[in-house]
């Protein structure tokens, strides 16, 4: 019966699956927006007539008119031509334009496996949840992009950011677990409570980095300090605490923001060295046993990634040190929901380690 379950849910497990390979696609795709300074480029909402770019030079220009009127043109970008303007008005285009893609890619096969009975009854609650998550995130990123066109902001909040990005997360966590439920066998579940707890604990250590990663994006915070392993040449670098107040200062001093940054993922690589070194006591013919290493090896990549964009911080953040560091700490992210998913055994389960 366990086989034929699993048969059954493969095709659903197998589009949930691709739908968390565009997701990271598309936050990639922001995480590119923002480094090109291109998030406030496209100055209104249009759901559909929106997919198609500006098709004449008319077209072109009155876009390009509607972005003069907005503050980070007057103070950044005056020097702009029209071909400049095209530049920044693709990648945020593409960004929208994705989305528009994976609503298409999870509405028309939702209603084929709906029509087929693909989908269960057990399916629908969580179905519903997953397409209020996506129009959540697309309603905040419009609401994030519409602060930002105005005279006064220059660009779009870094904590706007922040919230849109971890929005973002939730909805690639969220498909990704529902993915795990459809394609996992349960014997492959184990009830590892010592894992389980330090688990979660590393994923709550990763929200809160995650938040920070999109902070030190939203402020560019690498250019004020990019030498390793020191600070600006200090350990505890000078001007963490000025900005009038502790919760100021942890959410909006660029050097404070960094030095957070950078302990938070000590703190992880070593947590999760930990963990590891834990996960390796499991049944060697386990998936959790097989998959340990997954979780070292990335937060490893990720700490070298990070460095590099650091180091290579020199008058702008290189977007493609960048775009892999986003991109490996959301793999990072992805293994360690995993492996909890995978040590989350229930009572019935025999207790190991």
């Amino acid at each position: 019966m366990e086989a034929i379950t699993m048969k059954s849910n493969r095709p659903v497990a197998i589009w949930l699956y691709i739908g968390v390979g565009m997701l990271i696609v598309q936050v990639l795709l922001g995480g590119i927006t923002r480094l090109t300074g291109s998030g406030l480029s496209i100055t209104e909402w249009q759901p559909l007539l929106g997919a198609f770019p500006p098709m004449n030079e008319e077209a072109w220009q009155r876009a390009f008119d509607n972005y003069k009127q907005i503050g980070q043109y007057h103070y950044i970008n005056n020097h702009f031509t029209l071909s400049d303007f095209k530049a920044i008005y693709f990648w945020e285009w593409l960004h929208r334009d994705w989305a528009r893609l994976m609503g298409f890619v999870f509405i028309i096969p939702f209603i084929y496996f709906l029509v087929k009975k693909k989908i269960n009854r057990s399916m629908v609650n969580p179905m519903i949840i997953l397409f209020f998550l996506g129009g959540l995130q697309g309603a905040i990123g419009w609401i994030m992009v519409k602060s930002g066109l105005n005279e006064e902001n220059l660009y779009v909040n870094h904590i706007r950011l922040a919230i849109h990005f971890i929005s973002a997360l939730i909805l690639l966590s969220y498909v990704f677990w529902f993915a795990l439920k459809l394609s996992i066998r349960p014997v492959e579940v184990l009830k590892v409570p010592v894992l389980r707890k330090l688990n979660c604990w590393l994923l709550a250590l990763l929200t809160i980095q995650l938040v920070y990663g999109a902070f030190m994006a939203g402020l560019h915070t690498a250019l004020v300090a990019n030498t390793w392993p020191d600070i600006n040449g200090a350990w505890m670098p000078a001007g963490m605490f000025s900005q009038g107040g502790f919760l100021t200062d942890i959410a909006h001093n660029p050097i404070t923001i960094q030095f957070i940054h950078r302990g938070l993922a000590y703190g992880i690589t070593i947590l999760i060295g930990l963990w590891w070194w834990k996960a390796a006591q499991t049944p060697t013919h386990s998936l959790l046993h097989a998959t340990r290493y997954l979780p070292l090896l990335l937060v490893l990549l990720q700490v070298l990634l990070g460095v590099l964009t650091l180091l290579n911080s020199q008058v702008k953040i290189p977007i493609s040190y960048g775009i892999l560091h986003q991109a490996v700490g959301m793999l990072l992210l992805l293994s360690l929901i995993w492996t909890y998913y995978l040590s989350r055994g229930d009572n019935a389960s025999p207790e190991l380690i």
